[in-house]
């Protein structure tokens, strides 16, 4: 079983509008990176991001931060921790679990653009939407890690062996 398979499905049962970025994304993109949390890139409507916290909350999930995750479906709230509190992501976890759910509240790539562009990888019965190899490159460019640095170079050598298939 996938490790975010029951999640993942009630996306899909409950119609969210996601797209698989990070770590996860580089493993369904052919490269053996080690991670356990998952990070997407959402639509950023209140309908959609509302459906997300309703679905982590009743699978468990909680947040580190000290807000009512529920404001992350409020537009002005939103904007008010991207601005005020330089706030990137939004993440839910589950206690005692290395399970954890980044949300991507501010990216170089939007959630249109990645969506246009994203690779539908099938995992089991479950059909995933994975940034393409451009998009998360361009992610990656700008967070300046070491981390990613080095995944920008694997995903080079993927493009290039994809290419020569």
């Amino acid at each position: 079983m996938f490790f975010y398979e029951e999640i993942l499905k009630e996306f899909q049962s409950q119609k969210v509008k996601y797209v698989i970025v990070g770590g996860i994304a580089m493993n369904l993109l052919g490269s053996l990176r080690n991670t356990s949390d998952m990070d997407i890139l959402v639509d950023m409507s209140n309908t959609n991001l509302a459906k997300i916290v309703r679905i982590l909350k009743k699978k468990g999930y909680k947040v580190k931060q000290p807000v009512d995750p529920s404001g992350i479906a409020d537009k002005k709230t939103r904007e008010d921790w991207i601005n005020n509190k330089n706030m990137k992501a939004f993440n839910f976890y589950i206690e005692n679990e290395l399970k954890e759910v980044d949300i991507i509240i501010e990216s170089p790539v939007s959630y249109k653009q990645a969506k246009r562009n994203a690779r539908r990888v099938k995992v089991g019965k479950l059909f995933l939407s994975v940034i393409s190899i451009g998009d998360l490159i361009k992610m990656k460019k700008i967070s300046g890690r070491n981390i990613d640095r080095l995944d920008i170079e694997e995903l080079k050598k993927i493009k290039t062996l994809m290419r020569a298939k």
